[in-house]
């Protein structure tokens, strides 16, 4: 079984939340799934895909990979050449991986067993079911 599932988000850096908002949901039409301010980042949905846009204060333009299990799928980007860079680790949602393959890209691994985020109006995060 291949260890990436599917593009889970795709993290874009924004100086602040308020501002990313503004220009992908105000501007270009998108809608807010969720915000954290807590940990500085708002999920924008994006149609026709359960992908998310993710806008983030804290990191870099980076692809978030879905697998099963965390660990593993860390273990096997190293045992297939690639470095970890950081984690496994927790976060709300599950549990997270950096990785970077043998040519330099860096990927982000997650899985969401812990759930997704529930959210009240504006999207603000409640907790994780």
């Amino acid at each position: 079984m291949p260890t990436l599932r599917k593009v889970d988000a795709v993290t874009l850096h924004v100086p602040d939340l308020d501002g990313g908002i503004a220009f992908y949901v105000e501007a270009l039409g998108h809608t807010l799934n969720w915000r954290n301010d807590a940990i500085g980042q708002a999920g924008i949905a994006v149609p026709d895909s359960d992908t998310e846009i993710v806008l983030t204060t804290r990191h870099g333009y980076e692809p978030n990979w879905l697998v099963d299990d965390v660990a593993l799928a860390a273990e096997q980007f190293r045992a297939a050449g690639g470095d970890l860079l950081a984690g496994p680790s927790d976060v709300p949602v599950g549990r997270i991986a950096v990785v970077r393959d043998p040519f330099g890209n860096v990927l982000v691994l997650i899985d969401l067993s812990k759930g997704r985020y529930t959210t009240a109006e504006g999207g603000r995060v409640t907790g994780v079911a």
